[in-house]
């Protein structure tokens, strides 16, 4: 389909519309007609500015980068379907970016709130722990900084499957990811970041940074985080 007919495509919003960057932004599910559930951002004048882009670019750009990347690192991420901007003859910018839902997926933080770690146990949790800092130390061994880091952008499927139990974890909203120089930089960022908005425990968050040093590697030995 053409950038109309993606646009002209509603559904019901779940994240409002909101101001901020010159323009607005929101994000609307969109169920088809095989049953597949898309979410469309929608983002009108909503741009960044860099030293690359000093007069702006639409921000869905700077995610639909991200998205293309993170497959190559191992990261899990939503699928892109589509992707596209258009400037009206007054030069204003409208922004389309549409993914496939993540079956089976939900927030970590819905999941520890649902009682999935009472229900699973301290070893399902163990596993959890390690896939999250694995998928971390590769996305920053990279030079990719998320830029928004909090345990609402970390989604888990944990599923029984016959004997065992599969953890899988995932990175959403990427709007503010970067390449950064320093990868160092870059983990320093968004894990101070994460460890401000999550609700692990202390000695959960003792585990996960170790578990995370130890996929980083020695570039990361000494950070306090």
């Amino acid at each position: 389909m053409a950038f109309e007919q993606w646009w002209q495509l509603q559904g019901e919003w779940v994240e409002e519309p909101n101001h901020r960057r010159g323009g607005e932004s929101g994000v609307q599910r969109l169920y088809q007609d095989d049953g597949q559930v898309l979410y469309a951002k929608r983002q009108v004048g909503h741009s960044y500015r860099s030293l690359r882009y000093p007069f702006g670019r639409p921000t869905v750009l700077r995610e639909r980068d991200a998205l293309l990347s993170l497959p190559l690192l191992g990261v899990k991420a939503p699928c892109l379907r589509y992707c596209d901007v258009q400037c009206d003859a007054a030069g204003l910018w409208r922004g389309l970016l549409v993914t496939e839902e993540l079956k089976g997926f939900q927030q970590l933080d819905h999941w520890y709130a649902g009682g999935g770690r009472e229900r699973f146990g301290v070893a399902v949790n163990e596993q959890l722990l390690e896939q999250v800092a694995s998928m971390l130390a590769r996305f920053h061994r990279a030079g990719w900084q998320h830029g928004c880091l909090y345990q609402k952008h970390l989604f888990v499927r944990v599923e029984q499957v016959g004997e065992r139990i599969e953890v899988e974890t995932a990175l959403l909203d990427l709007e503010k990811s970067r390449r950064r120089f320093s990868p160092r930089r870059a983990a320093r960022h968004d894990m101070l970041q994460l460890k401000r908005h999550s609700s692990w425990s202390a000695g959960d968050w003792d585990r996960l940074v170790y578990l995370y040093q130890q996929a980083f590697g020695s570039a990361i030995k000494g950070l306090r985080l």
